[in-house]
């Protein structure tokens, strides 16, 4: 009884209140209201809407863990959860204390040289005041975009790569490298400034193509697993020890996709319905041209490499999401399809070890994706309409085309002769390899201490066996 009449009494006081709010105040039998004003009631739908987005990204990372996990051997998958942790991880605080200033921060044409620490003083006087997104939306969502971008390289170094080695890398990408290219194009740098200028609507070249060229360099390094190759040279086909993995981190990742594309219009508004589309659109056909594609090569519909075709799809349209129409869109993520699994091919043939395909969805794809603007980008139907550009497929001549590749050159440039500098001074400082003992037997207890799965699990499965002590004397090779 009196847990009832206390909260009669506090349903009572509440509506009083309520009802005592200037903003309801009673005039005669009318209710007058103090309207917000539009732009205000803007301003909080656009944060709120790109911090959902933000979240949607951040969830990527979990879809980027499980589709390496699946991909690999089940006797380093303690590791690979572990490196996909520590991008996101380390990669927020780099961001914070000084990627974010490097991309954002006022400056020059190269690089910003001020903000450090997410200085609110900075980004309230340059030209991220003009925006209605607060200071933290902005940089939860760029802080998501950077954290992708390093994930990216874990997949092509599997398996064999120091974790103490694989950390430094990772903040070394996430505070200095990728943020210079953000500045270059979305921080108002000097690839912004062209006369035609470049575009990448959310990041095919800008976060995809740097992750991509960074994980190139890194697997080049490295050299292959152990077995990857024969004594006759050609790869031999190491399997994954889990498909449902990959292929349910693939769902994630196409999920997580719709905040990283229509989040990317920074804005509430009718654009974001239309990005979702096209970037739906791209990546099912990526996905169907893939399996076509691998189904005509090998005569089997590969699973795994179907879902790096929707992966491919996802990375191409990306650039020009929001510039392209429905056709458009189609014709972009199926072209995706095919490239990769060709890509996948090509690096197969000349002995770069990539576990995952990263190189070829995320580098190869995401040049072409950027490049692609300069083809299929509209004025007519694409979700920009009349603030878009026509490419040369619609009109536009060859202009936007020269554009896009004057940037996809420099980019991956930049990325290529950086991240040899950090991957070369880290291997001769720190060693960038795994002993072959260690790199046999699994990364999983050497390096973290114990194993991803437990023994009774892993013995059951014919992947490997354990000692007593819980060390993995066999997996599989």
């Amino acid at each position: 009884m009196r847990r009832r009449l206390f909260a009669a009494a506090t349903v009572v006081a509440t509506m009083l209140a309520i009802t005592a709010t200037p903003a309801l105040a009673q005039e005669g039998n009318e209710t007058v209201a103090e309207p917000l004003a539009a732009d205000a009631v803007q301003a909080a739908l656009d944060n709120i809407w790109v911090l959902i987005a933000a979240v949607l990204v951040i969830f990527m990372q979990a879809g980027f863990a499980l589709v390496e996990a699946g991909l690999t051997r089940a006797k380093s998958v303690a590791n690979i959860m572990m490196k996909n942790l520590m991008d996101f991880c380390v990669g927020v605080l780099a961001f914070a204390a000084i990627g974010f200033a490097i991309a954002f921060g006022t400056g020059n044409d190269l690089f910003g040289t001020s903000g450090w620490f997410l200085d609110s003083a900075e980004f309230t006087t340059n030209y991220l005041a003009e925006s209605t997104l607060s200071l933290p939306t902005f940089f939860i969502f760029q802080v998501a975009f950077a954290a992708t971008a390093a994930t990216i390289v874990s997949g092509a170094m599997a398996e064999r790569t120091k974790f103490k080695s694989y950390f430094v890398y990772s903040f070394l990408i996430t505070a200095l490298v990728y943020p210079v290219v953000v500045h270059w194009t979305w921080g108002g740098g000097w690839l912004a400034n062209l006369d035609t200028p470049y575009i990448d609507f959310a990041g095919s070249s800008i976060v995809h193509m740097v992750g991509g060229i960074a994980a190139l360099v890194g697997a080049a390094y490295l050299g292959p697993r152990i077995g990857k190759y024969g004594p006759d040279g050609k790869p031999r086909a190491i399997p994954g020890h889990s498909i449902p993995f990959a292929i349910i981190g693939v769902f994630i990742l196409f999920i997580g996709w719709f905040g990283f594309n229509p989040g990317s219009q920074l804005a509430a508004d009718g654009v974001v319905p239309a990005v979702a589309v096209t970037t739906l659109i791209a990546g099912a056909a990526g996905g169907v041209a893939a399996m076509a594609a691998i189904w005509l090569k090998t005569g089997k519909p590969d699973v795994a490499m179907a879902g790096n075709g929707v992966l491919a799809g996802l990375v191409g349209i990306t650039a020009g999401t929001a510039h392209v129409n429905n056709w458009g869109a189609a014709a972009i993520g199926a072209i995706a399809g095919a490239i990769v699994v060709a890509a996948v091919l090509f690096f197969d043939r000349i002995r770069i070890d990539d576990p995952v395909g990263a190189v070829s969805v995320h580098g190869v794809c995401g040049a072409f994706g950027a490049l692609a603007v300069g083809l299929f980008a509209t004025t007519d139907g694409s979700p920009l309409g009349a603030d878009s550009v026509n490419g040369l497929f619609y009109g536009g001549g060859a202009g936007q085309l020269a554009t896009q590749a004057i940037g996809v050159a420099a980019i991956a440039a930049f990325v290529a002769v950086t991240m040899a500098i950090v991957f070369g001074a880290i291997k001769l400082l720190m060693g960038l390899r795994v002993p072959e003992e260690e790199e046999l037997a699994g990364l999983d207890v050497a390096e973290h201490g114990a194993p991803g799965y437990g023994p009774d699990v892993l013995s059951g499965t014919g992947i490997g066996d354990f000692s007593l002590v819980g060390v993995p004397v066999s997996a599989g090779r």
